[in-house]
């Protein structure tokens, strides 16, 4: 018998948004992602980590049929949209820089985008992210690293220090 799998959708969520990059398709993939999950429930292992089983799901449904379609560049309004009102009520650039943030993101490659949400967003390990994705850790940290590199060189910051790239490697067992 599965746990409560709804207390896991808003990580869902936000996982759907960096992989469809389209918030109009946010919930049907997250809906996509519980409905297997529910249908194929036996294969979860009581005792798991449930949230990077459904994550896991998740993935793998956008990998099945979602990437498959063009994903249209639409929708970076909407993401910004994602703030909270009274947030952006007391910081007026707080839209605009979750605009530019999510412009940012959504520009890089497939790979590094996800890897980034999972380990700074969803503070999974490099392992469990290693695991879910089913690619070699080096890899993981490779991508991760570039990824972070990518956005400090969209934001204007140029090249990370050695100290920088140093913790960037850091291991989260």
């Amino acid at each position: 018998m599965l746990p409560d799998i709804t207390r896991h959708k808003p990580a869902l969520r936000r996982y759907a948004l960096v992989l469809t990059r389209d918030p109009g398709q946010v919930e049907d993939l997250v809906q996509e992602s519980l409905t297997r999950a529910l249908a194929g429930s036996r294969t979860w292992r009581p005792g798991s980590d449930l949230r990077a089983w459904l994550l896991s799901i998740t993935h793998n449904t956008f990998i099945s049929g979602w990437r498959r379609e063009q994903v249209a560049r639409t929708g970076l309004e909407q993401g910004a949209e994602m703030v909270p009102e009274p947030m952006a009520a007391a910081l007026p650039d707080l839209r605009v820089e979750a605009r530019q943030v999510v412009e940012r993101l959504l520009a890089l490659p497939d790979g590094m985008r996800e890897i980034l949400l999972l380990a700074v967003v969803e503070e999974m390990s490099y392992r469990e992210i290693a695991d879910m994705l089913n690619i070699p850790l080096g890899t993981v940290m490779s991508r991760l690293a570039r990824a972070r590199q990518a956005l400090r060189q969209q934001a204007g910051d140029g090249p990370a220090t050695p100290a920088e790239r140093r913790a960037s490697f850091k291991l989260v067992e």
